[in-house]
């Protein structure tokens, strides 16, 4: 069986399709919702990193402005002053990915300078479309996610991804960005409700239909809280578990989370179970 390789920048690559990969969280923020100030000096970002690479994570994907409702915006050189020395010092292991999680294309042309290999877009290249023209003249690995902030959404939660993807994805392709380079992400949580996120879950094979690798990203998000009651983010892991299991299942490749262990161990059930399905 032949599985994609996604193409990132430095000349790296994964494969796709054997086996879960999972992007541990690292946010050098003060306010990020779930673990905010805990990681926001460099000895402490890189000692997180190497507890997200000790429990199993492939990619590190490192923030500097908190994307959480009502988060206070940065400033470029803020967020590039909080994540570029992390890049720097991680820079060059050969035992780890790095992402860098913005939206704006200085901010991610000096991450990739820096060491990243891929390009992590919440607002789907839609906030700073010359995002775009860095992940194609660095080769780096575009993550595209969708989301429903700052737009009047479609009444269908799976026709409004089309919608929006679709726009994403030739704003992708006008920069010369190649297809093996990109990866698209429904965006849980990004303004969407508790009944829409299930409603994405629950009909996420369609996804598929957009013909590309599938990252996910529910990690302690509030929709798992309201689900299994769990107010304290930190709580939602065992849920985020589950969700990262039924997703795996259902088509995803890429999961970002906080918890890498507890992910780790239920991706692992899921992937024998396809193996076995192969």
């Amino acid at each position: 069986m032949t599985f994609p390789v996604w193409r990132l920048a430095h000349g790296r690559d994964l494969v796709l399709g054997p086996d879960a990969i999972i992007m541990g969280i690292l946010n050098v923020t003060p306010d990020s919702f779930s673990d905010g100030g805990a990681f926001v000096s460099l000895d402490s970002a890189l000692r997180q990193a190497d507890t997200l690479i000790g429990e199993g994570a492939h990619i590190i994907d490192i923030g500097g402005e908190s994307t959480r409702p009502g988060g206070i915006p940065v400033t470029a050189m803020e967020e590039q002053d909080r994540i570029l020395p992390v890049f720097e010092a991680l820079a060059g292991r050969d035992d780890v990915l790095l992402s860098v999680d913005t939206y704006r294309a200085e901010t991610a042309r000096l991450a990739v300078a820096a060491g990243a290999h891929i390009v992590n877009d919440v607002w789907g290249l839609q906030r700073e479309p010359d995002i775009a023209a860095v992940a194609a003249k660095t080769g780096a690995g575009l993550a595209i996610m969708h989301t429903g902030r700052e737009r009047e959404k479609l009444p269908d939660v799976i026709a409004d991804q089309f919608s929006f993807l679709r726009r994403s994805l030739e704003i992708a392709r006008q920069a010369g960005v190649s297809d093996d380079q990109i990866m698209l992400d429904p965006g849980f949580g990004f303004a969407k409700d508790t009944a829409e996120n299930i409603e994405i879950m629950a009909r996420f094979e369609e996804l598929r239909g957009l013909a590309f690798p599938l990252l996910v990203g529910t990690s302690r998000k509030r929709f798992v809280g309201a689900v299994t009651g769990r107010e304290n983010a930190e709580a939602r892991d065992a849920g985020t578990a589950a969700t990262s299991a039924l997703l795996r299942m259902k088509g995803a490749a890429v999961f970002r989370v906080h918890n890498v262990a507890i992910n780790r161990d239920c991706l692992r059930v899921a992937d024998a179970i396809l193996a076995a399905q192969r």
